[in-house]
Order: structure tokens, then sequence, then C-alpha cells
């Protein structure tokens, strides 16, 4: 029996891919507990026993599962990635309460209120800097080099070339890979392979409260108090950006996103 993994990089339409996956497995009973890499930060984020894994994991213990599985995740246009990771963020530290933004595990949320969205960016100490460029700075390329949800310091001193050789090798490794806007080439694999039939290519989790299609860089660039934070900024998404182009089919960018 087929065990599926996703890796659910943030704001790819992965909830929506979630749902429609333990479904398909036959219950949550069949999927792993561990959704987030912060769960498990010391164990294994790929307990035995499970015929799904689907969360913001780290992926380095793939050669612990059955060598039946099926190994994919699903990339967004880099920057509208960005924005719909920050946009979603603040509409929820907006809906906190004031105790619960002072919890540990609420200090992203708890900051993207009090700091304008350039401070948020490229304000702040070194510890604040690593969390915001682990989060947002080129996060295919680190994610898919290091196998770590957190790995971008694992490249340092690598250029932009190393990096995305080594992003590319890791990429090799999954069995699939597919875009936003193309979530139809999912489906038919998912079904060739576990014989269930998912629709995820027309429906929308966690859209917060944009419509569909609707671009979300335009909307945190109005945020931005400085005219040179949109072009730093951009350069967050340049090497994700070469990184699709270079991996993925032309016309990739078709179709209408989340």
């Amino acid at each position: 029996m087929t065990t599926v993994v996703f890796l659910h990089i943030p704001k790819t339409a992965g909830q929506t891919i979630h749902n429609a996956l333990v479904k398909a497995v036959g219950g949550v009973e069949h999927v792993s507990p561990v959704r987030t890499h912060t769960q498990a930060p010391n164990g294994p984020q790929m307990p035995a026993g499970y015929r799904l894994y689907s969360g913001h994991i780290d992926w380095d213990e793939l050669g612990n599962l059955p060598q039946d599985r099926f190994v994919f995740s699903v990339l967004r246009e880099p920057r509208e990635r960005i924005a719909s990771f920050y946009l979603y963020l603040l509409k929820e530290a907006q809906a906190l309460s004031p105790a619960a933004l002072q919890r540990p595990e609420n200090l992203g949320k708890r900051r993207i209120l009090e700091m304008s969205a350039d401070n948020y960016f490229f304000g702040g100490d070194a510890a604040w800097q690593n969390f915001v460029r682990d989060h947002y700075d080129n996060f295919y390329c680190a994610y898919f080099a290091t196998r770590k949800m957190r790995g971008r310091r694992g490249l340092a001193g690598l250029n932009a070339a190393e990096m995305m050789a080594r992003a590319r090798e890791g990429m090799a490794q999954l069995d699939g890979l597919y875009t936003t806007t193309g979530l139809t080439t999912l489906e038919t694999d998912i079904a060739a392979r576990l014989g269930q039939q998912i629709n995820v290519a027309r429906s929308f989790h966690n859209t917060g409260g944009h419509a569909a299609g609707e671009a979300r860089w335009p909307k945190l660039l109005a945020l931005f108090e400085r005219d040179s934070s949109a072009a730093k900024l951009a350069k967050f998404a340049s090497l994700d950006t070469e990184l699709m182009a270079a991996t993925l089919p032309k016309d990739w960018a078709l179709g209408e996103d989340r």
C-alpha cells in the first residue's frame, strides 16, 4: 500500500490538499500526528506506521519509510507565496487576544502587529532577521537543498549557483513536483497511485478573504513605507523564481493562483 508524503510549504494550497489526502488514505487514523517540524524538534518527524505524512516538516527521514512511497511538494509563484504568507499571518494576529499574543509560539504574530511591514522584513535584531529569512528568503532553495524547514543557515558560504544546484539535487529525490496553478496533474497522479480521486484544483481553503486568483504581492507592497523595501523583498524571491524556471515546464505559471 503506497505511503504518501506531502512536503507542505506554507501558503501553497496545502490545507486543501491535506484534507483531500486524509480522505484518500482512509481517515485520520492513518495520518502521522506530526504536522510541523516544531512538534518533534528532537524526535522523528516521520514516525513509522502511517499512510500519510503531511505538513511543514523536515524530510531527512525519507529513508526510514517504505520503498513504496509517493513523495511530492507544491510550489507557488514565489512573490505571491511571500505576500500570502505575510498577509495570512497578519490576519491571524489581528484575531488573537492580547493574552494569546504574549505566548512564545505567537512571537511572529505579535511582531507583525508591532512592526511596520518594512521593519518586519528588514528590521529587528539578528535573531529576528534569522527568523524572517528562514521563512521568507528564497525558501524553496533552502528547503530542497537542506531538507529542513529552517535550513537556510546550512547553506552559508555557498554562492547562488551552488545553492541552486543543491536544491535541484533535492528536488530530484521527489516523485512529484506541482504548482498551485497545475493541481489537476496532482489529482491524476494520486488517483493512479491510491485508486482514489481527490478534488483540489478547484477547491480553496485558508484564502484569507482574498478572491480566487487575486494577487497578494501588490497588497503587500502597498504596506511598505520605504520605496527601497519592495526591491529588497523581491530579492527574497529571485533564486526561487530561477529554480522554478529551471525545473518546471515553461507553462507552470498558467492558470488561476490560490
